[in-house]
């Protein structure tokens, strides 16, 4: 874990540069797109199922410590956003530039470390990293972080993921450097395990995917 002297302070300041650029880079994209299909008026909303409090992964608390004014919020209201045009172009461009901009590498190959989470300032980084930039531009956008849950999920081959759950009026959608689109939970073919709660961020809650789980399983 990096320290926070001087090195942390350097680290913010690229980070607030890479925000600063994405600002841009957001202005100048394609908008006007559309809601998704599966939004439609007609369809049925799904949400995953909240179970009880479960234990904040380790990545979570570690990264708390190292930047503090992150994780230092009350308790508040959950808060769903309302799925507008505007705020569907918002979560495609966020997913699409986040995706093409940085790249992945594991924690151990990056840091040394199996696991650590933080912002992605050299342009590299892992899953919780891509989850982490994408959260704080949305929120740096303007979105509510009680709509905007950090997930733990097993991907498609069995393994631990983690994905950027956003809570809106038509449903979950997840934005992850695994897809390029932005999908419904439901349809990402991952199991669900546990995420932020709406009203604490520094509470997880275990969520109850009643969904079969993928046969392929994983050890890690």
């Amino acid at each position: 874990m990096a320290s926070s002297n001087g090195t942390g302070s350097t680290m913010r300041t690229k980070t607030n540069k890479l925000l600063q650029s994405t600002c841009l880079a957001l202005g100048v994209l394609l908008a006007g797109a559309g809601l998704p299909a599966t939004a439609g008026a007609s369809d049925k909303v799904v949400f995953v199922a909240v179970g009880e409090t479960a234990r904040a992964p380790i990545g979570w608390v570690e990264f708390c410590i190292e930047y503090r004014n992150e994780c230092s919020t009350k308790p508040s209201a959950p808060r769903d956003v309302v799925l507008s045009p505007k705020a569907w172009t918002d979560l495609v461009q966020v997913n699409s530039w986040a995706n093409a901009n940085i790249k992945p590498i594991t924690d151990l190959d990056h840091w040394g470390v199996v696991e650590r989470w933080s912002f992605p300032d050299d342009g590299y980084g892992d899953c919780e990293d891509y989850v982490l930039l994408k959260r704080k531009m949305l929120v740096k956008a303007g979105w509510p972080r009680e709509a905007l849950l950090v997930t733990v999920v097993r991907d498609k081959k069995g393994e631990g993921h983690a994905v950027l759950t956003v809570k809106t009026d038509r449903g979950e959608y997840i934005l992850d450097n695994q897809e390029a689109e932005v999908l419904p939970w439901n349809k990402t073919g991952y199991r669900f395990i546990k995420r932020q709660s709406q009203s604490d961020q520094n509470t997880w809650v275990a969520l109850g995917d009643t969904r079969p789980a993928p046969v392929t399983v994983s050890a890690r």
